[in-house]
């Protein structure tokens, strides 16, 4: 054998070896790769976040169409007739549902609707055949959210054996009808993408990456579009295909799959896709709309349904021919789906509350803070309530369009609300809007929109006032004494200020409970003054957990900076008693089985009760007869006291009110600190009555129970002294024991 040829058989070996080498080393690389993450899990466990448990009773104002979305959150499916546990079939009168989950799994109950004399839909029987009636149905907890541990993605983990079969049927026409024919990579489709590409054929260029390519290069590697990047990909996509099955990949990718953005979060996979583009479960999607989701996987943001709907349409249709064409679907079939209309629901960012998520992620860090850097896996039971939350967008939406309607037509930018609802004995917050569309402005007014909380600071005037009084008796202070309400020059620390009552209406001596209820700023003034600028700074900070505003005499009149969740924690304490309650929007977690302890604040005394209970009966004649009259007359009868507020230039509308059960509040404004031009009787009471009103329809609302020590008695409104027969007219007096006027009216 000649020399060159013995040598270049030997580099052919060394050649040979080393690609044997390097391929052995890159397959395990890659083998380890692909064995790590399989390790893992595969994808991140999430954060599970569920609202209270949605409860009917009856007389509940509901009708049906709003228990099939209650159904429609609890993973109820609906069907021509309900046979099996979690489905239900409905009519205009009465719903039937085969129970999904817990001890009353698999039993049949038929929910009737009804009309009273007002007009208004109510549950009026809960029935259960054959044993008869019930008067409240528990229907479970509704998964409101889910959370990623340093992602703001939302996805809503499903079995595949839970997704429906026209939704798997909808994504292989779209996107790899060869899925069971291939190992992981599809020859022949490269080949086929490869020859339309270049004939030119299509407006758009075709790709070729199969289901498993897909999931790889959205869970393992980055969106840069590399030749070696592709590789690597392929390479990774056939050693997937070799350890997990068929099966369990398209699980993997239906759950992960981009869908396109809701506000801040990524929306990942077909069942958190079906809620962000229709509102709806999985399992309740029609046959249009399936194809419709499955069409916009190439390019979410191009071709969503709510803002390209002729875009959508189009990639629908095409989903449907491709299922024609793969014989999962008839021509008829497809044609009537194809003829149904695009209805991308443009609202349904607000489904899930998504500023009420943000403040959850936000307080996890408070109360878990040894697990602020692994929250993943974590079952939270949040304190939301899934219809108050519905009843509280609706209002806002509803306020915020009558807003817009009195406003210039020069108007900027649009007008922006809050509101959140408190159960003041606990604590928790059972709704809470932070802003008209969360897709438009993830900016959560509610606990970070710094603004004037103007005169709905006026009753913790008059609590310092009676806190006051009840140490010191040489302070006497009631709801009856006399305030001159006339035009006064105020002189602090060397200068002057002259404040003035809305409309330049001034009432001369005025009592207390009418000063506050008309909300007089010079009367408010005086009674600051009287009890000491920093008294009331001091218990406004106490009262709302915030820093103390500085004490001068404009604090009377809320000349300070404070978000609306301030106001509602301040508010708890004139609605608990003179308790102040902290606000939470977590109510347990879990790791697995496993609870986990909070780190919570405790409730704090920061006035007694009689003093708390004297300003609630002040505060219940401003709906009465004051500046929120408007409420009574909008028919909300229910026994609630509450306070208007609004600040210089007509900026920021607010109202704040209670009743025993339900604290509430609401701001209006621009976010740029523009006039809005409104007050808060004209722009936040109607959001506040809207609220109340539906959240409490059908519940129990009992009236203000007074604490031990006070006693009644009426007296003349002019005077503020004991009314007599001949008084044209009187009012009934609350009073701590002993401080009650004992001198007769003089003037009737």
């Amino acid at each position: 054998m000649r020399p060159w040829i013995r040598r270049a058989g030997i580099c052919f070996a060394v050649l040979l070896l080393a690609l044997l080498a390097t391929a052995t080393l890159l397959y395990q690389t890659l083998s380890r790769q692909i064995d790590e993450r399989l390790a893992a899990g595969w994808t991140p466990p999430i954060t599970r976040l569920f609202a209270t448990p949605l409860e009917l009773s009856r007389g509940l104002a509901l009708d049906s169409d709003e228990l099939v979305r209650w159904l429609d959150d609890l993973g109820y499916t609906q069907r021509d007739r309900a046979r099996g546990a979690g489905e239900f079939d409905a009519d205009s009168r009465a719903i039937t549902l085969i129970e999904l989950a817990g001890a009353k799994r698999g039993r049949t109950v038929r929910v009737r609707f009804g009309v009273d004399t007002s007009g208004t839909k109510r549950v009026v029987g809960i029935d259960v055949p054959p044993a008869g009636s019930i008067d409240r149905l528990a229907l479970g907890a509704p998964l409101l959210s889910t959370l990623h541990a340093g992602e703001r993605r939302k996805r809503r983990d499903t079995p595949l054996t839970d997704i429906p079969r026209r939704v798997i049927q909808s994504v292989l026409a779209a996107e790899d009808h060869r899925f069971f024919d291939h190992h992981g990579v599809d020859a022949v489709r490269i080949a086929g993408a490869a020859v339309t590409n270049i004939t030119g054929n299509r407006r758009y260029l075709v790709g070729a990456s199969t289901l498993t390519q897909q999931l790889i290069k959205n869970t393992l590697l980055g969106p840069e579009q590399t030749l070696s990047r592709k590789v690597h990909e392929q390479a990774l996509a056939i050693l997937l295909e070799r350890r997990l099955s068929k099966a369990r990949i398209l699980e993997l990718y239906l759950n992960t799959v981009y869908l396109g953005q809701q506000g801040s979060f990524a929306i990942h996979g077909v069942a958190q896709g079906a809620r962000a583009l229709f509102g709806k479960d999985l399992r309740n999607l029609t046959l249009g709309e399936t194809a419709t989701m499955a069409g916009i996987i190439q390019a979410p943001q191009l071709h969503a349904p709510d803002r390209h709907p002729d875009r959508a349409r189009s990639r629908r249709n095409g989903v449907l021919q491709a299922m024609v064409e793969q014989r999962f679907l008839t021509p008829d079939e497809a044609l009537a789906a194809a003829r149904a209309p695009i209805r991308g629901v443009a609202d349904t960012d607000d489904v899930e509350a998504p500023y009420f998520v943000d403040l959850v992620d936000n307080q996890l860090e408070q109360v878990l803070p040894d697990r602020d850097a692994d929250r993943a896996g974590l079952q939270i039971v949040t304190t939301l309530d899934v219809h108050l939350q519905r009843l509280a967008e609706t209002a806002v939406r509803a306020g915020l369009r009558r807003v817009e309607s009195q406003l210039p037509d020069a108007a900027g930018e649009p007008p922006q609300a809050a509101l959140i609802a408190v159960e003041p004995q606990t604590g928790a917050i059972r709704a809470l809007v932070g802003g008209g569309s969360y897709r438009a402005s993830q900016f959560n007014r509610a606990d970070r929109a710094h603004r004037q909380p103007g005169s709905i600071v006026k009753p913790f005037v008059y609590l310092a006032a009676l806190e006051r009084a009840r140490r010191d008796p040489a302070f006497p202070f009631t709801a009856s004494s006399l305030i001159d309400d006339t035009p006064t020059t105020f002189v602090f620390e060397g200068r002057t200020w002259q404040p003035a009552n809305y409309g330049d209406v001034y009432d001369g001596p005025v009592t207390a409970r009418m000063a506050l209820s008309r909300s007089r700023n010079v009367a408010a003034v005086k009674v600051a003054e009287r009890t000491g600028f920093q008294a009331v700074a001091d218990l406004w900070a106490a009262s709302s957990g915030g820093a103390t505003p500085p004490a001068y005499p404009s604090l009377a009149l809320g000349v300070f900076e404070a978000t609306p969740l301030d106001v509602a924690v301040a508010y708890t304490v004139l609605a608990n008693g003179g308790v102040r309650v902290p606000l939470t929007s977590i109510l347990r977690v879990s790791d697995g089985d496993t609870p986990i302890d909070l780190i919570v604040d405790a409730p704090r005394r920061v006035a007694e009760a009689d003093s708390a209970f004297l300003v609630t009966e002040m505060l219940a004649s401003t709906l009465d007869s004051g500046t929120a009259v408007g409420v009574r007359r909008q028919g909300f009868l229910a026994d609630a006291a509450g306070k208007t507020g609004t600040t210089d230039d007509l900026r920021d509308a607010w109202f704040a009110g209670f009743t025993p059960t339900l604290l509430t509040v609401v701001w209006v404004g621009m976010d740029d600190g523009s006039p809005l031009g409104l007050t808060g009787a004209q722009a936040a009471l109607p959001i506040w009555t809207d609220f109340m009103r539906s959240a409490l329809d059908g519940r129990p609302s009992p009236a203000f129970s007074p604490p031990t020590g006070i006693t009644f008695i009426d007296v003349d409104p002019a005077t503020g002294l004991r009314a007599t027969t001949r008084c044209p007219e009187s009012i009934r007096e609350a009073f701590r024991d002993g401080t009650e006027p004992d001198a007769v009216c003089p003037l009737h």
